[in-house]
């Protein structure tokens, strides 16, 4: 089995023991990205070089044994409605082409203390208005089962990156559906937590009284892994729990 067949909770186990290292498994998405991206489409943004040297920083900290948690050392990949420090957030949108945020999301913070790596920024439906990734103003994301078909809405290109093993997890945003149709579309699994456990804070707003940030992965087992990583009162968001 290589690597990239792996759940985010196996790839954890494997860097543990030294089996691998997240300098390898992130080259190994990276290679992966080089030669599916073309036909998909699933990110927006990616920086390898700065995915590389975190990939670096969480080795040195595994092998000194201050990330033990069973995300680290894994590659993430974000939703461009996510704010992200010092990489561009377009929300799929031309008019936010320039904007690069001063803080991350809560959900960010609390992926990257975990030790997982951010590869980049999915691509998604503008603004997270639409069910199919076709409105994008950076092209359409591809359906990997069928390139044919769409990855469904407003989270396809993170759901696509998923079962394109272009990533072994990713964040998406909830509000009427986007997570858990285009897992659907996608074949991964994807959750929408309830109202106010995961913070909201750095989420691009669509409908605030709707939205929720949430995960997909390839099994059930690592959205919960993912999920409990990311909950948890934010006095920097009111209705967090």
């Amino acid at each position: 089995m290589s690597l990239l067949e792996l759940t985010a909770e196996e790839l954890t186990e494997e860097n543990k023991v030294g089996k691998s290292t997240a300098v390898e498994v992130m080259k190994a998405v990276l290679e992966q990205i080089e030669k599916t991206e073309e036909t998909y489409h699933c990110y927006i943004t990616i920086d390898k070089e700065k995915a590389m040297q975190a990939a670096k920083e969480v080795q040195e900290k595994i092998e000194a044994g201050t990330l033990t948690g069973p995300l680290a050392g894994v590659p993430v990949a974000i939703k461009d409605n996510l704010c992200t420090k010092g990489v561009v957030t377009t929300c799929a949108s031309k008019i936010l082409e320039n904007f690069v945020p001063q803080y991350d999301a809560e959900a960010v913070v609390k992926l990257q203390e975990a030790g997982a790596v951010m590869i980049g920024k999915t691509n998604m439906d503008e603004f997270a208005m639409g069910s199919t990734t076709e409105t994008s103003a950076y092209g359409v994301t591809k359906n990997p089962r069928n390139p044919e078909h769409v990855p469904g809405g407003s989270s396809g290109g993170s759901a696509a990156a998923v079962a394109a093993d272009e990533c072994f997890f990713a964040l998406g945003s909830d509000t009427g559906g986007s997570i858990r149709q285009p897992c659907s579309f996608c074949g991964v699994s994807g959750i929408k937590p309830t109202y106010g456990a995961v913070s909201r804070y750095g989420l691009v707003a669509f409908a605030s009284s709707l939205d929720q940030i949430g995960p997909i992965g390839r099994d059930i087992k690592d959205c919960a892994k993912v999920l409990e990583t990311i909950s948890g009162h934010d006095a920097k968001d009111s209705t967090s729990i």
